[in-house]
């Protein structure tokens, strides 16, 4: 599970959140809102380990990440808003590559039923910059269906998304709840994901939060 206690960042003189406090647990999602600016972007960074925060602490499994490392990089898959993928790659050796680098290697049937449920059957070959920014999005959201990591933390997962892709990725990411995964993400996007049962976080300018 995931804890965070007491949390603060500060980017240059702003003071973005403070005294923010937050507990996953398996099968959770977490939705966080907030205007541009509010610090969505950088409490997910926080969370995964990519930014230290001015003050506080995150924990997983009741250790800080701060101790855990490789550990804990095993365990966390995030996703920025930006696609970040090479371009001059196909969606076939990007998906290769970042499997790699997420500590497994895929059987090439994986990868070929991934980038075929993510919508990109015929485009598999194709060098990543002739892609449509959709596309590409798609190619880094098919990591999804191939990680072995058990906390997803994802930036606006639907943008650039059409309809189709949407649903299928609610129905990727309610499938990873099902089986006690656990998901944080930020959206501007109504999606059906993010309402009812759900965890709520909303950021604004240097206020406190607790879920």
């Amino acid at each position: 599970m995931l804890d965070a206690k007491d949390l603060e960042c500060i980017r240059g003189d702003r003071r973005l959140f403070h005294g923010l406090t937050l507990h996953l647990a398996p099968g959770e999602l977490l939705h966080v809102h907030g205007r541009n600016g509010s610090g969505k972007s950088t409490l997910l960074r926080a969370l995964c380990g990519l930014f230290t925060p001015t003050r506080g602490e995150v924990r997983w499994n009741g250790s800080p990440i701060t101790s855990l490392r490789e550990e804990f990089s095993r365990e966390v898959l995030y996703l920025g808003h930006k696609a970040a993928i090479k371009d001059d790659l196909s969606a076939l050796e990007n998906l290769r590559i970042a499997s790699t680098l997420d500590g497994h290697s895929l059987a090439e049937e994986q990868v070929w039923q991934a980038l075929e449920q993510m919508g990109l059957r015929g485009f598999e070959d194709l060098p990543s910059k002739h892609l449509s920014q959709g596309q590409k999005r798609r190619v880094a959201l098919a990591r999804l269906l191939v990680s072995r990591a058990r906390l997803w933390i994802l930036d606006e997962p639907f943008s650039a998304l059409d309809s189709a892709a949407v649903e299928a990725l609610q129905a990727v990411i309610g499938s990873h709840l099902a089986a006690g995964g656990m998901v944080i993400l930020t959206t501007h996007q109504e999606v059906a994901l993010t309402q009812g049962e759900v965890k709520q976080l909303r950021l604004g300018k240097g206020e406190k939060g607790y879920v």
